[in-house]
């Protein structure tokens, strides 16, 4: 009886089920200088290490922070759908910008510092360069916010995302001294609120905000003048308010002079101030107090009517502050030294624990 041989099966290799281990070890190569220029005086990582290491605090007594109850506070999140139009427009390194900014701010609220950073890249087929991009990205946000990159994780995932898509999700720490959370608790009636403006859309708002722009004319001009390309408008990355709260809160540190902080972000004023204040009391807003960015004007004049505009875009504010009365006017002139534009919006009533327009 003849004998067949049957065809030799291809040898089953990790490059062939889509993950390519060399692409790995050339994208940690090209982003080691980004993480390593986000490090200070705490950071004791090592090349190679399974995990990063940090100081709690200083060695050096001279910027010894002698914490007795320190706090870690952490914060996850990520850029939504705003990644679709840095696809679309091939401009990424902005969103690395603004991982770091939608997790710091959020961190700041409780009067933190931000202590360290770590991120999460997901993709369909790993391509160093543009992960490098992004990657580059992330450490300019943490060198603004005064933070180490400490490390992260890149997975290939090519059954699991379509083909040049990726996803990005960020965690921040910081830590507070017990005794100085800022929590809400010191709010009352009287106290003043002071927004800082935003630097346009944020994070926040794209799912909307991309349907409204296909409605706009794709040639001639806008119904409203933005002053700059509208692909810049879109794509401007998120403020990050880490240097001028921490260096007000280091001014004020044996005064309770901030009594709550609220990023605003999903939601708007509405879903996030009310977070911040007693139920005892309201936040009453005078809505012609800062002037609305044409970015959202532009957005509203395709038929997105003024309470879903408000409910679901920051409207030019990006952060606020509940500050005593007495103190928000050299609050406010302490902020504006640091580069930040401040509007002063409202006052505390006696309430419910919602927000009143006037």
């Amino acid at each position: 009886m003849r004998r067949t041989s049957r065809p030799k099966k291809a040898a089953l290799t990790y490059k062939s089920a889509g993950v390519d281990i060399s692409a790995n070890d050339e994208m940690v190569d090209r982003i080691r200088r980004a993480l390593r220029r986000t490090y200070g005086p705490r950071v004791l990582s090592r090349h190679n290490a399974f995990a990063g290491l940090m100081l709690l605090d200083f060695a050096e007594p001279i910027l010894r922070r002698n914490y007795k109850q320190p706090v870690l506070v952490a914060g996850a999140d990520g850029v939504g759908s705003k990644l679709l139009l840095g696809l679309q427009h091939n401009r990424i390194a902005g969103l690395g910008i603004d991982l770091v900014a939608m997790n710091v701010n959020d961190v700041l609220t409780c009067g933190a510092e931000p202590l360290f950073f770590l991120d999460y890249v997901a993709c369909h087929k790993l391509e160093p360069a543009r992960v490098a991009e992004i990657v580059g990205g992330i450490s300019d946000g943490c060198l603004q916010a005064g933070c180490a990159l400490l490390g992260g994780e890149t997975a290939e995932l090519p059954d699991l995302y379509e083909p040049d898509h990726f996803d990005l999700a960020g965690f921040c720490v910081g830590v507070v001294e017990r005794r100085r959370i800022i929590d809400g608790s010191t709010v009352q009636p009287g106290d003043v609120i002071l927004g800082l403006a935003s630097s346009g859309i944020h994070s926040n708002g794209y799912a909307l905000a991309r349907k409204a722009v296909a409605r706009l004319p794709k040639r001639g001009k806008l119904p409203v003048e933005l002053g700059e390309p509208l692909v810049d408008a879109l794509l401007r990355p998120t403020r990050i308010y880490a240097q001028s709260i921490t260096a007000l809160l280091k001014k004020y540190r044996r005064k309770r002079v901030v009594g709550a902080m609220a990023h605003i972000t999903g939601g708007g004023l509405e879903g996030n101030l009310p977070r911040v204040i007693p139920r005892s009391c309201d936040v009453e807003i005078d809505r012609k107090s800062w002037p609305v960015p044409p970015i959202f004007r532009l957005l509203a004049s395709t038929g997105i009517d003024r309470r879903e505009m408000f409910r679901v875009f920051n409207m030019g504010i990006g952060y606020v502050l509940v500050v005593r009365a007495a103190f928000a006017r050299s609050v406010a002139a302490f902020l504006k030294a640091r580069g930040e534009t401040v509007h002063r919006m409202g006052v505390v009533r006696r309430g419910t624990g919602r927000l009143r327009w006037r």
